[in-house]
């Protein structure tokens, strides 16, 4: 495709379509439960999408040459990035760092191991016999 060509209407509904259409694919396959394919839909889906925006939305493939490299060239440093800090960031302990303790606190929550109360100040407005305001301020 030329500078001066121009694609009918129908050709970006058709493209809008497919992008629909892996967008319900990329939420429906974490629902599986299967790692693999909650991998997939989550970043194969997702580079698919990305490639088809940027060359049928942005025409990348019509800008000058150096804008590729440009976009190459963050997407490798991005990727270097992930690469070199995920490992730390996935584990509980690192080298001269640990995990806050939030994380922790959480996760002992969720696993029903941790009983936070019914919101600020627990049991405290029961003990009192009212609610509302306390007879301390």
């Amino acid at each position: 495709m030329t500078a001066e060509e121009h694609h009918e209407p129908s050709f970006y509904v058709k493209i809008w379509a497919i992008l629909l259409v892996l967008l319900i694919v990329s939420v429906l396959g974490p629902m599986i439960g299967i790692k693999w394919i909650t991998l997939l839909t989550a970043f194969g889906i997702a580079l698919v999408k990305a490639y088809l925006v940027a060359v049928n939305f942005m025409h990348i493939n019509l800008t000058p040459r150096y804008v590729v490299y440009l976009v190459t060239t963050t997407l490798v440093f991005m990727l270097l990035f992930f690469a070199g800090s995920a490992p730390d960031v996935m584990k509980e302990h690192g080298r001269n760092w640990e995990k806050p303790a939030w994380i922790a606190t959480e996760a002992a929550y969720q696993a029903g191991e941790l009983d936070l109360g019914h919101g600020h100040g627990g049991d405290h407005e029961a003990e009192s016999g009212h609610h509302g305001q306390s007879e301390h301020h």
